[in-house]
């Protein structure tokens, strides 16, 4: 089973949710932030495996080219555009449809590949942790988080998404079978909370939210899960000592305060979403 633990902006402590839920759980923990993973920093795993994600982009044949134009035509990414002189490629832009090369009446265009990012694999006592790590200059996500999902492991997996409801996340949302949306009790966090709940809600899978940062339990955020029927899975308090903890790089279930705070958590996401 794969939960996807996502918000609707970053900041909210979508980290933390999900590096204290894998001890919990005793779940792998997938890192598909992976424009900026940053969940190793507490799990810290022994990395044992890496593996490179390739893409392929097309070349031009100079010899072979008539100039026709056809392949920066059919392009719906313009990741080649015709000059007067020669076809000019945006190789970044490239979606590696292969369009430009059914097109190509000569038969000039071909494919090559080129790396995109890494995947790495490693244990923390004994949780399977992986994360993807896009390289930088990379527009394009995707690519490495479809790689990263492939390899998710049977049983429980929390997957921690990229912040926002962007593409990377919609494309996180079509492994996933449930998923927990961790937002805060701010006005910016309402705004994009709705957001995020209004994408899960598109792809029909059971659902529910974690507070982090509560202050008091009257607040904005419960107020809209009561009126919209969204369940409260539970929340994390503001706290000097829980800021203390994760800024160190700690767990905060290494404390009996909050790992039984995270012990609920687990129960109540287990009421809403079946384990099996």
């Amino acid at each position: 089973m794969n939960i996807a633990i996502l918000s609707g902006k970053g900041g909210t402590g979508k980290t933390t949710v999900s590096t204290n839920l894998v001890k919990i759980l005793k779940a792998s923990y997938i890192d598909a932030d992976v424009e900026e993973p940053n969940g190793f920093i507490f799990l810290k795993p022994d990395i044992t495996k890496k593996e490179e994600v390739k893409v392929i982009y097309p070349l031009v044949d100079d010899e072979k080219c008539i100039m026709c134009g056809k392949c920066a035509e059919a392009c719906q990414f313009n990741a080649l555009a015709k000059t007067k002189k020669d076809i000019i490629l945006f190789e970044k832009l490239c979606h590696g449809c292969g369009v430009c090369e059914i097109v190509c009446p000569v038969g000039a265009v071909h494919y090559e590949e080129r790396t995109t990012g890494v995947i790495e694999e490693g244990l923390s006592e004994g949780t399977v942790c992986k994360r993807g790590l896009l390289n930088i200059g990379e527009p394009m996500a995707v690519p490495v988080i479809k790689t990263l999902l492939k390899k998710a492991n049977e049983g429980i997996n929390i997957i921690d998404c990229s912040p926002g409801t962007s593409c990377n996340v919609v494309n996180i949302l079509q492994s996933v079978d449930a998923a927990a949306l961790v937002t805060e009790t701010t006005e910016f966090g309402l705004h994009d909370l709705k957001l995020a709940v209004e994408l899960v809600r598109k792809f029909n899978i059971p659902f529910g939210v974690i507070i982090n940062k509560e202050i008091n339990k009257h607040n904005i955020i419960r107020d809209y899960c009561k009126n919209e029927n969204i369940n409260v899975f539970g929340a994390v308090p503001y706290s000097r000592e829980v800021a203390e903890i994760y800024s160190k790089g700690k767990m905060l279930v290494e404390n009996d305060k909050y790992k039984k705070i995270f012990k609920n958590i687990a129960s109540e996401m287990e009421v809403v979403i079946s384990w099996n």
